[in-house]
């Protein structure tokens, strides 16, 4: 195995190789574990995938090797993986797309722990179909990103909108509010600002959007910076580069006040029984919304909010 296999999957034949190498020292898990996760949760992760530029994030030595982040899909990528050439700063670059498990399983045979995704999809790259609020907890208060979780979901729910939660594998949530594709980069992110700056006021000895952490004093701070073009995030059941290799997954909102619930709550060893569960994000799709009239919306709020001061 360690020489080299391959592997049929969907219509693609996909060669395997150093399948017994390490890449989480800690548990043990090798390449060969991360290959099979993918496979595994395929279904259910190539649809939150499909269409988006990717961020690789790589460990050719494990994750206690030195790691890497590649956007450019390299020239030895067969022609059969997809890519999409989007513009940056003084250029343009390459990305990889998965549309399909088997380009998953080539990307963690080429030592990529971790696929980063876009918030918008190649055919309109500046118009995101999802908002994310990211939220760690400040120390080690679990507690506190169930709050903020709740009092989000809360205040977007006033303004007419359908959240999602999924733990990140790593400290904390990620808040995920799916869009129409209306609004551009630019608007999303106002309106994401805008709403943590309202929930924060609502909430000023628990949450802040003070950027700064010396200003924070313990609060939570209501992370909306991905909501930016180029921006990335973890899709659903990616493993994280993280001891125990943890994964990403979507959780039902009745979940969040499992005393046992934390960011890195699944790993690649007890996540496959989330899978013989419903999927909290089937149907996500159908929840997606416009955002100009919860924009509306949240304007009045500020408004009463300033008028009150």
């Amino acid at each position: 195995m360690s020489g080299g296999a391959k592997a049929r999957i969907g219509r693609h034949a996909v060669s395997l190789s150093s399948l017994d190498k390490v890449l989480f020292p800690d548990v043990g898990v090798t390449k060969g574990d991360l290959i099979e996760h993918y496979r595994r949760v395929a279904a259910r992760m190539v649809p939150h995938m499909k269409g988006r530029p990717v961020s690789m994030h790589r460990f050719p030595d494990g994750i206690e090797g030195e790691g890497f982040y590649q956007k450019a899909a390299p020239d030895y990528f067969p022609d059969w993986i997809r890519r999409v050439t989007v513009e940056k700063e003084g250029g343009t670059v390459e990305h990889v797309i998965c549309d399909n498990a088997a380009t998953l399983v080539y990307l963690a045979n080429q030592n990529c722990i971790t696929p980063h995704v876009w918030l918008s999809r190649a055919d309109r790259l500046h118009h995101p179909d999802r908002l994310i609020f990211d939220l760690d907890p400040p120390g080690d208060d679990f507690d506190a990103v169930r709050f903020a979780a709740g009092a989000l979901r809360a205040l977007l729910g006033e303004l007419g909108l359908d959240p999602f939660l999924m733990t990140t594998g790593g400290r904390g949530l990620h808040l995920l509010v799916p869009l129409d594709r209306r609004a551009d980069f630019d608007a999303v992110r106002g309106f994401s600002r805008d709403a943590a700056d309202v929930l924060a006021a609502r909430h000023p000895d628990r949450l802040t959007t003070e950027a700064r952490k010396n200003k924070r004093r313990g609060r939570l701070f209501l992370d909306v910076m991905r909501n930016s073009y180029a921006q990335t995030a973890v899709p659903p059941y990616a493993v994280r580069a993280r001891k125990g290799a943890p994964v990403a997954v979507p959780i039902a909102w009745r979940e969040l006040s499992d005393p046992e619930l934390t960011g890195a709550r699944w790993n690649t060893r007890n996540v496959a029984a989330r899978l013989r569960r419903k999927d909290p994000w089937q149907g996500l799709s159908r929840h997606a919304r416009s955002l100009s009239g919860p924009r509306r919306k949240l304007d009045r709020l500020m408004a009463a909010a300033a008028g009150r001061r």
